[in-house]
């Protein structure tokens, strides 16, 4: 009776201690996942931070885009509102595509093109979207471990009792897909 008792105990040691890991493993994960997406967030506002000296410099050699420079505003502004990551991504989206517009039209005009403030912005900024798009890379790599980790038997079967749930990877909004069009014969 004593030993099986003993092994009774033992089991649910045993159990505990899995159960413990398990959780802080889990916690190690969601952790680094919300630490890596505060990556995404500043190179984000490193990249805000650039739009607006490249609109303005493009703005005193060129004044006929206003549209664009009207989305390149609303899109910071819906970024800065937005709650979720989701609505972040969405947002971050939106800025993404007023920028490529802004960056053809750049392209087609030799006199922004050539002068050297506009240059030295538009360097910057294709640094900062590399540093984006690393970061991001990073985000989906730790969302892929954990989202892994928690289908995994037997964490499957507990995830739900913990408070863990499935976390979305970061996907382009699909206006990404498609280059922009800016028509400049109007």
């Amino acid at each position: 009776m004593k030993k099986t008792l003993l092994i009774l105990i033992g089991a649910v040691v045993l159990i505990g201690f899995s159960l413990v890991g398990t959780y802080n493993g889990l916690v190690q994960q969601d952790q680094a996942i919300t630490n890596q997406w505060a990556q995404v967030e500043t190179q984000y506002q490193r990249r805000f931070d650039l739009i607006p000296n490249l609109v303005n410099s493009v703005k005193g050699l060129f004044n006929q885009e206003q549209e664009v420079f009207g989305q390149i505003a609303e899109a910071r502004t819906r970024y800065s509102g937005a709650q979720t990551v989701d609505e972040k991504a969405a947002a971050a989206g939106e800025v993404e595509s007023a920028l490529g517009r802004l960056l053809v039209i750049v392209e087609n005009y030799p006199q922004i093109k050539s002068d050297q403030a506009v240059m030295g912005l538009m360097d910057e900024l294709a640094g900062t979207e590399n540093r984006v798009s690393v970061e991001r890379r990073r985000f989906n790599d730790l969302v892929q471990g954990y989202n892994t980790k928690i289908k995994q038997f037997p964490t499957n079967l507990i995830v739900g009792m913990l408070g863990f749930s499935e976390r979305a990877y970061f996907e382009a909004v699909e206006a990404a897909q498609q280059a922009p069009e800016v028509n400049l014969g109007e």
